[in-house]
């Protein structure tokens, strides 16, 4: 047990032991003037407590200034210019109606995509500002002026402000990573970090803080910020992680602050400039981050499709959607404003195909409000263009969409090979022209890969090298996929092992005059009439080298006898419709000249 002694106070004498003599010299409850009696050290007599050893050794001059100056009655001028503000936000951004998705993604909330993409890093802040509601807001201005005036008590305003910017990067930068797809507005997380630095410094200096006011901004600011967390958990559409990153953003930041009246005075006028750095260097990064990152914005990720046999590079962020545009298909997560895609798709044609009326018939079909959307108000296309994409020729076609929030560039790449023809469509907003910097570094890293078909043909091949049906196969996907000499090599292989086969035959002399290899080619489909005179696709074959001979009537003559062999085949009969008008033009045009 600890040695009585003896306080002399106004109200008369009062026995303590030790150890509660020392907590109170420690807060600075006991004046160096004050008589003590310590019958170990003074027998009965009372002394000034300056006099103990036991005194000096424990008294701190500025922790007992703050035992007795300490108070929350200093007007909160910076907490009160934040609640100023953030009503002002308020009133600006729903001038014209209720904050919705697209009036967040305007006025400057997190959204991931344009972080993420463009560097738009100062939505990290200005996403502290934004509110849904009325509710909304006054529930957190409400908590941020309680505990915010406390905090402004209790530090310097610099100090202060540092936790405040702090903690809204922090709320945001934690949206971010574990709720990538959401966007976050609200100053609740600079109100969980307020509510974690009053924990840290009630709970920090507790032992020197005046009674009434140390149970307030330690213990009992415990069961708030569970009884708010609660509340989140349980109410549909709150950012946990928002606010669970700005409480512990106050929490990292008070445990090394020091309160305004245990802090050392400045000793040069710079002193309050140094204090600000860190706020303005925070500042300046969120700000000018743009500038700094923008050439390592966004990090990318590749996305291949065996199927199409494409591979591309997009945004790390970016996630799979439906688009109208094509089965492969990405967008970068927002819904209206800001909303940036891409889709792709490969379609497969028993010819090569007309580049040229394929893409009018993409403009007139797909390029008009009626098709693209009921909100869309207008369609401005321009003319096609040549192109390169992935070391390919193209067609290229740009056109701007107006919708009610803006307007949408489209970039829609029609790249043949062989018989197929892919369809590479991007739209970004022009409202962030950075858009047009990352769909230019898209479209200079697509690529065209050896698609499944192909890769499962040579494998086929690989593994039954003298198997005539692995060859022909082989030929008949490099034939599809416009490599038309190799496909002439290996065909040939398979008809010469295998000569009875119509198919392949009919393939071969396909790839020959599809090679510019006319004679051979003819020459191929001429034996595959004697094999088969009466089948529909030998003749059209025939009819095919008859063309390239420059025998338009002889190729008619092949096609009609291909129709009466296959009189329902609609491809056919257009076939032969075309080929009737040519000769019938052509024979015109002999008639005129003689």
């Amino acid at each position: 047990m600890s040695q009585p002694l003896t306080l002399r106070t106004e109200t008369g004498d009062e026995d303590l032991d030790l150890d509660e003599f020392e907590v109170r010299v420690r807060r600075g409850e006991v004046s160096p003037q004050c008589l003590v009696r310590f019958p170990a050290l003074t027998g009965d007599a009372f002394v000034p407590a300056c006099e103990l050893e036991v005194w000096k050794s424990l008294h701190a001059p500025r922790r007992a200034h703050f035992a007795r100056a300490f108070s929350l009655l200093r007007f909160p001028w910076l907490t009160c210019a934040l609640v100023a503000v953030n009503i002002g936000a308020y009133v600006w951004s729903t001038r014209s109606g209720p904050l919705d998705m697209d009036a967040m993604v305007t006025f400057g909330g997190k959204a991931p995509a344009l972080i993420t993409d463009l560097g738009q890093f100062w939505r990290l802040l200005t996403a502290n500002f934004l509110h849904w509601t009325i509710p909304h807001l006054l529930v957190n201005l409400f908590v941020l002026f309680n505990v915010g005036a406390a905090l402004e008590n209790a530090y310097r305003r610099l100090d202060y402000l540092f936790l405040l910017v702090v903690s809204g990067i922090c709320t945001m930068v934690a949206s971010l990573i574990w709720e990538g797809e959401v966007i976050t507005v609200g100053a609740s997380g600079m109100v969980y970090g307020c509510l974690g630095g009053i924990v840290v410094f009630g709970l920090k200096y507790r032992s020197i803080l005046p009674s009434r006011y140390r149970r307030i901004l330690g213990e009992a600011a415990i069961p708030i910020v569970l009884l708010l967390f609660l509340m989140g958990f349980v109410s549909p559409g709150t950012d946990n992680a928002a606010h669970l990153g700005g409480l512990l953003a106050g929490v990292g930041v008070a445990l090394f602050l020091r309160p305004r009246l245990l802090a050392e005075l400045p000793r040069t006028r710079w002193a309050p400039a140094l204090r600000a750095l860190p706020s303005a260097l925070l500042l300046f990064l969120v700000f000018c981050g743009q500038a700094i990152l923008g050439d390592v914005l966004p990090p990318l990720r590749l996305e291949r499709d065996d199927g199409f046999g494409i591979s591309i590079q997009v945004p790390a962020t970016w996630q799979p959607g439906a688009n109208r545009f094509g089965q492969l298909a990405f967008f970068n997560g927002l819904p209206g404003v800001g909303r940036a895609t891409f889709a792709a798709q490969a379609a497969v044609q028993d010819d090569p195909p007309d580049v040229t009326a394929s893409v009018q018939r993409f403009i007139d079909d797909q390029l008009t409000p009626a098709a693209l959307g009921p909100d869309v108000l207008k369609v401005i296309p321009h003319p096609p263009e040549p192109a390169r994409i992935g070391d390919r020729d193209a067609l290229l076609v740009r056109a701007e969409v107006d919708e009610p929030f803006g307007r949408t560039r489209l970039l829609a790449y029609f790249v043949p090979r062989g018989n197929v023809l892919y369809q590479l469509v991007w739209t970004y907003p022009t409202e962030y022209p950075r858009y047009q910097q990352l769909v230019e570094e898209m479209a200079a890293n697509v690529r065209f890969d050896e698609p499944r078909a192909e890769r499962k043909a040579r494998a086929k091949a690989l593994l039954f090298p003298n198997a005539p049906w692995a060859l022909a196969e082989v030929g008949t996907v490099l034939y599809r996929l416009g490599e038309w000499h190799p496909a002439a090599e290996a065909l040939t292989v398979a008809v010469r092992a295998q000569p009875s086969s119509l198919p392949w035959r009919s393939a071969l002399a396909l790839a020959q005059l599809a090679d510019g290899m006319v004679e051979e080619g003819c020459r191929s489909a001429e034996q595959a009439v004697l094999y088969g005179p009466d089948d529909p696709q030998v003749l059209e074959v025939a009819a095919r080298c008859e063309l390239a001979r420059g025998n338009p009537a002889r190729a008619l003559e092949r096609i009609r006898q291909a129709r009466h062999a296959s009189p329902s085949d609609a491809r056919l009969a257009r076939a032969e419709k075309a080929l009737a008008e040519a000769v019938g033009d052509a024979s015109a045009e002999a008639g005129a000249g003689r």
